[in-house]
């Protein structure tokens, strides 16, 4: 006898992300009915995903998973700010406080991995939204990726500020034995005003480094990207040999750094917060970022002064120099909105 489907999937189909932007675009956030609150006092607005992986340009890498976009770290400086504009959320407030959940994400990205065309390519996990901001311990879409990814024996990175990442130590360490695996924890400084003011919703570096050291004594190659340096905020060379030496005293693997980057919605979201925080360095940025990168003088020097200070505390690491140059892009480029 036929059953009508119906009878056992009576529940409310997830939106899609068009949809969201749909939903938004005519009725702003507060159409986002279906969004449930939490303490931490963001939103998170469950949606379909029709594709897992991303394609990127622009970057040493081509893919990359997100499982989870807009990120309750509310960088000031992220970059993926200026993506939330496409799905008509804006790139300030909007951005930490309505996070969208990809629920399918794991059953999608099991059939991209299983199909003929899938070349098992380098993927990078967490390279728009932070993979491991604080929901991701009630969803675990991250973890359920990494094992389907460690099932397929794919090489994989990860770039996060989570320490949470040390919870997958096991199913790192597995990818590992078989394909290149490489978590980057993100420490741009150690100075604690720097993180208070640039990233008010994150661990505290240290303990950020303290998942590194974690992770490097578990046998998986982890090391700290200090992304980015902020030009007169986390520049001064005390501050970032401070830094740099927190990072070998840890063992990290690898440093690497880029200096800010803004473009965008990214850029409004910065100068406004620049204006109300640091309101004397706005003249210096106008000069400084007339476009989207500051001069390449500029990073020249950082690098040259980074250089130096991965010497003297016996910082090196071949396997990833590509992303440790901050004279090259520090984001990576859409090549497609992820529907």
């Amino acid at each position: 006898m036929e059953t009508a489907p119906l009878l056992f999937n009576l529940g409310k189909p997830k939106p899609t992300t068009r949809q969201i932007a749909d939903l938004v675009k005519e009725g702003g956030a507060e159409a986002l009915i279906d969004a449930i609150p939490r303490a931490d006092h963001a939103k998170y607005q469950e949606v379909r995903c029709r594709s897992a992986l991303n394609r990127v340009k622009g970057m040493a890498f081509d893919w990359t998973l997100n499982p989870y976009r807009g990120c309750t770290h509310g960088c000031h400086y992220c970059y993926a700010r200026r993506y939330q504009t496409q799905f008509e959320l804006n790139a300030g407030d909007e951005f930490a406080s309505i996070i969208l959940v990809k629920t399918n994400f794991a059953e999608v990205l099991h059939k991209e991995l299983e199909r003929p065309s899938w070349h098992h390519e380098h993927v990078v996990v967490g390279a728009a939204t932070d993979c491991y901001q604080p929901i991701e311990g009630h969803y675990k879409l991250t973890r359920r990726s990494l094992q389907l990814l460690c099932e397929a024996r794919n090489a994989t990175s990860i770039i996060t500020k989570g320490p949470m990442v040390v919870r997958e130590a096991d199913v790192l360490s597995e990818i590992g034995k078989h394909v290149s695996c490489t978590v980057c924890v993100s420490v741009p400084s150690v100075d604690e005003e720097a993180w208070q003011k640039l990233e008010p919703g994150t661990a505290h570096p240290l303990q950020r480094l303290r998942a590194v050291r974690e992770l490097v004594d578990a046998g998986i190659h982890a090391g700290v990207l200090m992304n980015p340096i902020v030009p007169g905020i986390s520049s001064k060379p005390s501050m970032i040999e401070r830094t740099v030496k927190a990072i070998a005293d840890h063992g990290a693997a690898f440093v690497g750094c880029n200096v800010l980057f803004l473009e965008g919605g990214t850029r409004d979201h910065f100068m406004r917060f620049l204006s109300a925080e640091y309101p004397h360095l706005m003249d210096g940025y106008g000069g400084l970022y007339a476009g989207k990168y500051a001069p390449p003088a500029y990073r020249k020097e950082i690098s040259r002064i980074v250089g130096m200070l991965k010497t003297k505390y016996g910082l090196h690491d071949r396997r990833f120099r590509e992303q440790a140059d901050p004279v090259g892009p520090s984001a990576p480029e859409q090549d497609s909105f992820e529907w």
